[in-house]
């Protein structure tokens, strides 16, 4: 707040001007209490309300947001208007990958704390390093901040690793107090005869309708080279089709989609082999917020936000001014 007398209030005589003027001046400047400005000033606490009220209507106080270190508003807004997100959050972070991983997962905690207002039907994919991160971080919610956590893919792999994904899921609903729905298959099968008897089952039915009805997902956002957790998983793609995807040009996946640059979907033989939520119901959800950063994920977190994967996007400083480069393309 800032508090400036000259030139304002010409509609309100001078002695009233001059109280207004002292009121705010103790109020915002020397930090006094409205019971204490009044007791001071003789009249009601009332009025000292009512006061400071009129000295922001004719200019007296003026308000004035600084961002503090650390805070991107300028980057983030820019982000929000290039590629037309409803939300960007730029985290102050750099350093290696784990650096990269550990601030976002921070900040993905945060925001996930300030905005789940309860009646939430949350979807999360389940093999991310980045929103592990995020759970691991998150701190319990005092109220109900989701009725439903359902995992977007399947869960099942190398047991080692297939109880961090539980974890990811389990957790995020115990902390949050939602009921949490797994996918109990792998999230990549051998062919596309074996995906189709696992997403016919009763159980697998009843999961994908869920799918049908989220308002929110929680996705990584990987490059064609799996990440170390995903590797591990049993769930990553073989070297075959990396080359195909490759041959593809494709940049980046979400949910083992993978897309190309202009974020379009690349249609192959993988796809057909996938046991997770289709890309088409996946772009219904409303807020899909995409948590990822790191130099090697540039292009593919690009594609993601231009091709709408994602609506909203936590990620670092680097990556933000990477994404505005303006020798590269924005969202068409």
């Amino acid at each position: 707040m800032t508090v400036h007398a000259s030139g304002a209030g010409r509609s309100v005589s001078d002695g009233r001007v001059r109280l207004i003027t002292k009121v705010a001046h103790m109020y915002y400047e020397q930090g006094i209490r409205q019971a204490d400005i009044a007791d001071a000033l003789h009249i009601s606490q009332t009025k000292v309300s009512r006061l400071l009220k009129r000295a922001s209507e004719i200019g007296i106080v003026r308000t004035v947001v600084i961002a503090t270190q650390g805070v991107h508003l300028a980057l983030e807004q820019a982000l929000e208007s290039r590629y037309g997100l409803q939300e960007a959050v730029v985290v102050d972070v750099d350093g290696d990958e784990s650096e990269i991983i550990a601030g976002i997962g921070s900040a993905g905690a945060a925001y996930l704390e300030s905005t789940l207002a309860g009646g939430e039907r949350i979807g999360i994919s389940p093999w991310s390093q980045t929103l592990l991160s995020v759970v691991d971080r998150l701190r319990p919610l005092r109220v109900t901040g989701a009725d439903r956590v359902v995992q977007l893919l399947g869960g099942v792999g190398e047991r080692a690793v297939q109880a961090k994904a539980n974890r990811l899921l389990s957790h995020l609903a115990e902390l949050i107090g939602a009921e949490p729905t797994y996918v109990q298959a792998p999230g990549l099968v051998g062919t596309a005869e074996i995906r189709q008897s696992l997403i016919t089952d009763a159980a697998m039915q009843s999961v994908a309708e869920e799918w049908r009805n989220l308002t929110m997902a929680l996705v990584g956002i990987g490059s064609v080279q799996p990440s170390p957790l995903l590797r591990d998983s049993g769930n990553a793609i073989d070297p075959a089709d990396q080359d195909q995807l490759i041959a593809a040009h494709a940049v980046g996946d979400v949910c083992q989609r993978f897309f190309d640059s202009t974020g379009e979907l690349i249609h192959s033989d993988l796809n057909s082999r996938v046991v997770g939520i289709d890309p088409e119901v996946f772009r219904t959800i409303p807020r899909r917020i995409g948590m990822a950063g790191g130099e090697r994920k540039h292009a593919a977190i690009r594609a993601a936000i231009t091709g709408g994967w994602v609506n909203v996007i936590i990620t670092d400083v680097a990556t933000a001014n990477a994404l505005l480069d303006e020798n590269q393309p924005a969202a068409p």
